[in-house]
């Protein structure tokens, strides 16, 4: 959502490179820029004010004058800015101290909050505790019923005593604010600890809306009013957050379809208008596309620094610790990289979630954004068919591919000669980076990564290395700047002192640049005067 925001400050920020001291003249020029991308984002104009007076205010101080990148400076500068404006600190839901934790949902029709009580349930179930969802939207067609889909899908029991309206032409039936309080009081007698209240939203703020939200909060008394709002509506996200809070005093925000293609700024400035901090948001249509909301990372984000936290959280979540503690031992041995180390990297990066999602999350990838897009998350696939259509001692020893190998192995996994050789090909370039790793060097090709992200490195496994050989895989940026099969092919040639042995190597070469596209024996021309030069009586060894 971010994006052009991201790609308008790092632009920004490229002209302060290499200045060893900055003018009051390029201090107002990189403000006057930065102002210019906050509001195409669609941030409100009182914080974007507010912002580029802090941010000018502190360039002009001492702290970037006597710095030894002045350049740098201001980018930190710009990042504590932003994160003051998305709420500062990280803030956690404050779980009651006897009974069940009470969250009441509000916002308007279509932000998505039932699909959000769905999201946030299952989160919680995650992370231990046992919550009840509550069908307080009576109003909205089958609204009770989506919401019993959702808490299916998320595993969570779902209190729906009313069926709600079942289409645009009736009337709701039962009463929202008993249905809330009888919810609270079935969770407390069945020993629920998180009750989640789904309330009815309008299409535009009105005051039986209003009335309804605070009936209920005033009947179950929750621990946390969570406002959802679109991150997509534009302006609008900063008159309605107003209002809701007026109306029913919310605690926190939650960002939904913040995946969305749009600008977003005015969503980051409800925090900064309110004074309620963004509390969660919702990246996608999947029940565990949400995630804790952080300021300093999204800050990151937007900076195109990364969010290697959030990396590491997902990775400790889901990576097999045998798994990592068997790739630790091998990076400390420092044995070579497997066609069986890579299928297993790749099985565990895949319960990860989107790659896309992933690689995303990698610092400097707004530089290769276009390749982001499009990674083809299918291609995955198809590459671990081609790995499992190998032998096991294919798998640990890829230098004995012949090419009836590779023709077997292309036809038992249903791709073409040319994918397999692309993929061996690209495997070499993945175990030359591997290697260097495992001898302390880093990751290659990754910017602002260095020697690796803490508690990244081989010692844990290391997701990032496999996601960076996947990117090798893919074709991205960062695999690796070895040169290809071809471009050594043209430098290498014969070196036999022998005529007859050069004349068979070059009939050889010249069977090859003849074979079609995809073969494994494919390799570039020789250049025909190769034969034709030949001296008189060799054309027996040809034969």
């Amino acid at each position: 959502m971010f994006n052009s925001l991201s790609d308008r400050l790092t632009a920004t920020f490229k002209n302060l490179r290499g200045k060893g001291k900055l003018s009051e003249a390029d201090v107002d020029a990189t403000v006057r820029e930065i102002r210019r991308a906050l509001l195409d984002a669609d941030v409100a104009v009182p914080v974007v004010r507010e912002f580029t007076a802090a941010v000018k205010e502190r360039a002009l101080s001492a702290e970037v004058n006597e710095a030894l990148n002045p350049g740098q400076q201001v980018v930190k500068i710009v990042n504590d800015q932003l994160q003051e404006i998305l709420g500062g600190q990280t803030r956690r839901i404050r779980m009651a101290k006897t009974g069940p934790t009470i969250i009441m949902l509000a916002g308007l029709q279509g932000a998505g909050k039932t699909t959000l009580a769905g999201k946030l349930s299952y989160w919680l179930k995650s992370q231990g505790h046992r919550p009840l969802l509550v069908a307080s939207d009576l109003q909205r067609p089958n609204a009770v019923t989506q919401l019993k889909v959702v808490g299916e899908r998320a595993g969570v029991p779902v209190w729906a005593p009313h069926p709600g309206t079942t289409s645009e032409f009736d009337d709701p039936t039962g009463d929202p604010v008993e249905v809330a309080r009888e919810g609270v009081e079935h969770a407390r007698s069945k020993l629920y600890d998180v009750v989640i209240v789904d309330t009815a939203g309008r299409l535009g703020v009105d005051q039986p809306l209003m009335r309804q939200a605070r009936d209920i909060r005033d009947a179950v008394q929750p621990d946390e009013v969570l406002f959802v709002i679109d991150a997509m509506i534009g302006q609008d996200a900063v008159q309605t957050a107003q209002a809701f809070n007026e109306g029913v005093d919310f605690t926190g925000v939650v960002l939904s379809k913040l995946d969305g293609d749009a600008r977003g700024g005015a969503a980051l400035s409800v925090a900064s208008v309110t004074g309620k901090p963004i509390m969660f948001a919702s990246t996608g249509e999947g029940v565990k596309d949400f995630e804790q909301f952080h300021p300093d990372r999204m800050a990151s984000r937007i900076l195109d620094m990364g969010d290697v936290m959030t990396l590491i959280e997902q990775a400790e979540k889901t990576w097999d610790q045998a798994e990592a503690q068997k790739m630790a031992k091998k990076f400390a041995d420092q044995e070579d990289f497997t066609f069986e180390d890579f299928l297993a990297q790749m099985q565990q990066l895949k319960k990860m979630g989107s790659m896309k999602k992933l690689l995303g999350m990698m610092p400097g990838m707004a530089g290769m954004r276009e390749q982001l897009e499009n990674f083809d998350e299918s291609a995955l696939t198809r590459i671990e068919a081609i790995i499992q259509s190998m032998t096991p001692h294919e798998r640990v020893a890829p230098k004995i591919m012949n090419g009836s190998r590779r023709a077997r192995i292309a036809k038992g996994s249903g791709a073409t000669v040319q994918e397999v050789n692309q993929l061996m090909e690209r495997f070499g370039q993945a175990q030359k980076m591997m290697r260097k790793m495992s001898q302390g060097k880093g990751m290659p090709n990754l910017p602002g990564m260095g020697g690796g992200a803490p508690g990244m490195g081989p010692q844990g496994g290391n997701p990032m290395a496999g996601m960076q050989g996947m990117q090798g895989m893919q074709g991205l940026p960062g695999a690796g700047g070895g040169k290809s099969s071809k471009s050594k092919a043209k430098k290498k040639g014969s070196r036999s002192g022998n005529p007859a042995k050069r004349a068979q190597e070059a009939a050889a070469a010249q069977n090859r640049s003849k074979a079609p596209t995809g073969s494994s024996f494919g390799q570039p021309q020789q250049p025909e005067q190769n034969l034709k030069n030949l001296p008189k009586g060799f054309e027996k060894f040809l034969k």
